[in-house]
């Protein structure tokens, strides 16, 4: 039935949308599983080229927000992210190549390493005014192009923004504080779904319908999570963790499922 995939699709995203509104980063994360477990959708690869486009966009749109704000190091994000583009194509045109159910169990081994990243304080460096320019290359440099290139492997591999994994990339490659890291790693994320998801899109492995839907629920979600997260405050910090368990628990269950493909 097209039109409860629609209707699931949306109500997905909205649930995506208002996780990463609520607690921050971290909600993508869970539109692979519930592309597969609640829209339906067969293929693991078509889930994970879908969810890598929808993460894309959705990057996209809160990287606007930042930009205008004036968080983003665009120096240091740039050479993040164009280094990380080679290594989204890399573990992308990977991941195709792998078995969808054994790509799925895996997945789930990310999902356990994403809950217990964010049961983590997120920690900054004290550079506030890093900048990447001739003087600063070639100490900045090789960091950013190491770092960019394992976070966008790992980021095309399992079709996810990979932010939890750029903001300490960032942070260690150039002390930037927490706040223009978790800005200028909007740029990775966008650059590293949009790689994927185009490489992908060569072999019909993205469903743009439910793109377009779970984008559409993420930005409805997004708004409802981000006023709610204004009312409760601190209380964000418990959520966080009660978040953190339920992605680890989904992330099991993923992995399990998925398990006999090495069996």
């Amino acid at each position: 039935m097209p039109e409860l995939a629609d209707f699931l699709s949306l109500i997905s995203g909205a649930l995506v949308g208002l996780v990463l509104g609520l607690i921050g980063g971290g909600g993508s994360i869970l539109a692979v599983p519930l592309m597969v477990y609640v829209v339906g959708v067969d293929d693991p690869h078509v889930a994970i080229g879908t969810s890598a486009a929808a993460v894309g966009a959705t990057a996209f749109a809160n990287m606007i927000h930042h930009w205008r704000l004036g968080t983003v190091k665009w120096g240091c994000a740039l050479a993040f992210a164009a280094s990380g583009v080679a290594g989204a194509m890399g573990g992308s045109t990977l991941g195709k190549m792998t078995d969808g159910e054994a790509l799925l169990s895996l997945f789930g081994v990310a999902m356990i390493a994403v809950g217990l990243a964010m049961l983590r304080k997120r920690k900054g460096g004290e550079d506030a005014g890093v900048y990447l320019c001739r003087d600063t290359a070639g100490r900045l440099l090789p960091r950013l192009i190491a770092s960019g290139l394992l976070v966008g492997a790992l980021s095309g591999f399992f079709g996810i923004g990979g932010g939890f994994l750029v903001v300490p990339g960032l942070v260690a490659s150039t002390a930037m504080p927490i706040l223009n890291a978790v800005g200028s790693s909007l740029v990775s994320v966008t650059a590293f779904g949009s790689t994927t998801a185009a490489n992908y899109a060569l072999d019909g492995l993205v469903d743009w319908r439910i793109a377009g839907l779970f984008v559409l629920g993420g930005m409805i979600g997004g708004l409802g999570g981000a006023l709610l997260a204004r009312r409760l405050g601190q209380g964000k910090e418990t959520l966080k963790r009660i978040f953190s368990a339920v992605v680890i628990g989904v992330g099991l269950f993923v992995a399990g499922h998925g398990a006999s493909a090495f069996i």
